[in-house]
């Protein structure tokens, strides 16, 4: 089937009737058993072990009535092609079904790797799908394999296809929405993200990272390209930022550009290996309250900008225990059973190493020629 056929049907099929859901919160839960099939191997970090730990969270009494459950489906290729090259999308099909083999020094793949790739993608997809359709308030995705490191033509760092790029292409392509705000709170720089969008006005991609570490992208002085300069805002941390440090970069930083750019939907690529004690993330020390701050940011933005229309996908994070912790209380941030005031984060955004107005500063003076709001 064409991609604008495929579009067309979606649309039709959107229009008929709300999706099928299990539950009636405002806020949707994609969870599927089928990306376990993703078999990394027994040593490997991203590991099926991460999803079953959150997945048995949200089976307790206190989270399994709180949240829509979204159908995951399985992104069309076409739709996949909004980003990805169709080279480099066949050589990933043609892993299917094999032995297990590698797309690069980090990545793994198994026999049903591929289709789980295409249900990622797929999950987020059906997430923006029941947001934009008002079936749902806000999302999160909780699939694998996580995907903001994938480019174009190459898989890179454990992700196979770009979840939140293809979303971010698909919500334009087919609700017709310009303005997209991406934030990506990860440990590693989501390169693949930022180049997808790099020339793009319409993205705004947003990277909270420690730098330099893997990749290696995500310098100040990366803002875009063409019409997308300006549009692309990193800001480079060092080791050891916890959370009065990060919201006060979201305070100081993302939430003036945000009600500039005044988004019409918001994705976070959210890696959870800036928690403490995460064995591959820098030693970053964010705790469950630091994430559940972040997310109460950001869920600001979207209630004035885009009508609360947000999607959250997991990227990284390798501590178990911290990050299953950190998930639930997003969720319960996300679903509206925190009544903290904004104020409250504003004093502890306050209470941040005097030493990271350096770098706030530096990151300003970077992108205030592209945003009038530093200068009023």
């Amino acid at each position: 089937m064409h991609f604008d056929q495929a579009c067309d049907k979606k649309i039709r099929h959107l229009s008929g009737g709300p999706m099928e859901l299990q539950g009636h919160s405002d806020t949707g839960i994609v969870v599927d058993k089928r990306y376990l099939g993703h078999d990394t191997g027994t040593y490997h970090p991203e590991s099926p072990q991460r999803l079953e730990a959150i997945y048995k969270m949200l089976e307790t009494p206190e989270m399994r009535p709180a949240f829509t459950h979204i159908e995951p489906r399985i992104a069309l290729v076409e739709e996949i092609e909004m980003i990805h090259r169709s080279s480099y999308i066949a050589r990933v099909a043609a892993t299917a079904g094999g032995k297990s083999t590698t797309l690069d020094p980090d990545t793994v793949v198994s026999s049903d790797s591929y289709e789980v790739a295409l249900l990622a993608a797929g999950g987020l997809l059906s997430a923006v799908d029941a947001i934009m359709t008002g079936t749902i308030r806000n999302a999160f995705a909780l699939i694998r394999p996580p995907g903001h490191h994938a480019e174009s033509n190459r898989s890179a760092g454990f992700c196979i296809f770009n979840n939140v790029a293809v979303a971010a292409a698909y919500v334009r392509a087919i609700y017709g929405l310009t303005r997209i705000l991406i934030i990506d709170w990860d440990v590693h720089h989501g390169n693949g993200t930022q180049y997808a969008f790099y020339e793009n006005p319409e993205v705004l991609y947003f990277s909270t990272h420690q730098y330099p570490f893997y990749p290696g992208s995500g310098s100040i002085n990366e803002t875009g390209r063409g019409k997308g300069e300006g549009y692309t805002i990193n800001v480079p941390l060092p080791r050891r930022q916890g959370d009065c440090e990060f919201l006060s970069i979201y305070k100081k930083i993302l939430e003036p550009v945000a009600y500039a750019f005044n988004p019409q939907f918001i994705f976070i690529s959210a890696g959870f290996d800036i928690c403490a004690k995460d064995r591959l993330g820098g030693m970053m020390k964010v705790s469950p309250q630091g994430f559940a701050d972040l997310t109460r940011v950001v869920l600001d933005i979207a209630q004035k900008c885009s009508g609360g229309r947000l999607a959250v996908t997991l990227e990284g994070g390798y501590n178990i225990e911290a990050m299953t912790q950190s998930i639930k209380t997003v969720l319960m941030e996300m679903n509206g059973c925190s009544h903290r005031e904004t104020d409250l984060l504003d004093a502890t955004a306050g209470k941040a190493d005097p030493s990271l107005n350096v770098l706030i500063a530096k990151v300003i003076n970077t992108i205030g020629p592209y945003w009038d709001v530093f200068h009023q």
